[in-house]
C-alpha cells in the first residue's frame, strides 16, 4: 500500500523559514518523480515544485529562489525548504508521487496534508 505522510507545518512570521517532509512507503522511491500541491484558501490547487528520479526539478514563478525542493533516498523522504515566506504561501501543502510524461508530472499518489501559515 502506497503511503506518503506530510509532516513539518506549522505557523511563522513572514520572512521567517519552514521545512515540510513527505515520507513514502509502499512504492520504490528511487524509481518515482515527486512533488508538492499547495491549496490556498479560495484558490485552485497548484504546482509548486517536483523532482524528478533523475534529480531535475521544477519549480512554479512564484517560488522560484525561495523554495528548495530535494529528496533523501536513504530515508524515502521528500523535503520542501521554504525561506522568505510570505503571507501569500500560506496554504495546505500536499506530498504526491506519481511520474512525468511529455515534461508534464503526473501525480498518482497523494498524501493527506500539513498546513502552512505565514502571518503578515
Amino acid at each position: 500500500e502506497v503511503q506518503l505522510v506530510e509532516s513539518g507545518g506549522g505557523s511563522v512570521q513572514a520572512g521567517g523559514s519552514l521545512r515540510v517532509s513527505c515520507t513514502a512507503s509502499g512504492f520504490t522511491f528511487d524509481d518515482a518523480d515527486m512533488g508538492w500541491y499547495r491549496q490556498g484558501p479560495g484558490n485552485e490547487c497548484e504546482l509548486v515544485s517536483t523532482i524528478s528520479s533523475d534529480d531535475s526539478t521544477y519549480y512554479a514563478d512564484s517560488v522560484k529562489g525561495r523554495f528548495t525542493i530535494s529528496i533523501d533516498d536513504a530515508k524515502n523522504t521528500m523535503y520542501l525548504q521554504m525561506n522568505s515566506l510570505k503571507s501569500e504561501d500560506t496554504a495546505m501543502y500536499y506530498c504526491a508521487a506519481g511520474e512525468t510524461y511529455r515534461g508534464i508530472f503526473r501525480p498518482g499518489y497523494w498524501g493527506q496534508g500539513t498546513q502552512v501559515t505565514v502571518s503578515s
